[in-house]
């Protein structure tokens, strides 16, 4: 059973105040990253209004105001790992992050299209929060991102709430853009070359972890159901959140 939405901030919170576990931006002291509309461009060699990381960023400030329905960002794999941990054994079932495999086949929702509203890149409007005309106000001092924002509004400058688009055919929301979700493999350049056909676990080990689906600052090209991306499983970023599994209760539960 795959998750009909993406971790809120507020699902979020409740694990770290009934577990008292210390997100990574917090344990190690070095923050996250965040949005700062101040950036000046002439000053800095960073492409856009991203900074970090910085003590001042975490799940808990992203740099834009989010309230306790919008997808939790700046998590590690680790922090997402221990959410499942954490549910597991308060509930006495499985859960876990999907595999790459899994969350593709939930995404597509029965579909073969670059997404499962179609072909057409306008028609993340309707399904996703992606880079549009609505984000891309915030980037103008940054003009070679604006060929890539959407002809369109989808309403939301940052992230929305969980839900605020039409579902797949599956009934699960925001499968592509909001918040990048982390998966629960190794990525593999090649592996899906020579994987079993039928549900392919993920290499067996690696150096980075597979992130799915695009965010609210993601273009159309990256924001495809089939396109892959990574980062270290310590990584946190503006961008970041994740969606999580429980395994069918015929499976054997874990005892807390």
């Amino acid at each position: 059973y795959l998750g009909q939405t993406e971790v809120t901030v507020g699902q979020f919170r409740k694990f770290v105040t009934a577990s008292g576990y210390v997100p990574e931006s917090i344990a190690d002291g070095t923050g996250g990253y965040g949005y700062n509309a101040a950036y000046d461009p002439a000053r800095t060699e960073r492409h856009d209004a991203f900074e970090g990381r910085d003590p001042k960023y975490s799940w808990q400030n992203p740099g834009f105001a989010q309230d306790d329905t919008h997808p939790v960002l700046n998590v590690t794999w680790n922090d997402a790992v221990a959410m499942t941990r954490w549910l597991s054994k308060i509930e006495g079932r499985t859960y876990r992050l999907p595999t790459e495999a899994e969350w593709e086949y939930a995404c597509r929702a029965g579909t073969q299209t670059r997404y499962y509203g179609g072909n057409d890149p306008h028609s993340l409007l309707r399904i996703a929060n992606t880079f549009d005309q609505d984000a891309a106000k915030n980037w103008s001092n940054w003009p070679a991102w604006q060929p890539f924002a959407l002809q369109g509004h989808d309403g939301y400058a940052f992230t929305a709430p969980v839900g605020s688009f039409q579902p797949n055919a599956f009934g699960l929301y925001d499968m592509l853009g909001n918040a990048w979700e982390w998966v629960g493999d190794w990525y593999g350049e090649h592996y899906y070359a020579h994987s079993p056909a039928s549900d392919p676990p993920g290499p067996a080990d690696g150096s980075v972890r597979v992130r799915r689906g695009g965010s609210w600052h993601t273009w159309a090209l990256y924001a495809r159901c089939s396109f892959r991306n990574w980062n270290s499983s310590h990584t946190r970023y503006t961008l970041v959140g994740m969606r999580l599994l429980r395994e069918a209760d015929t499976a054997a539960p874990i005892k807390p």
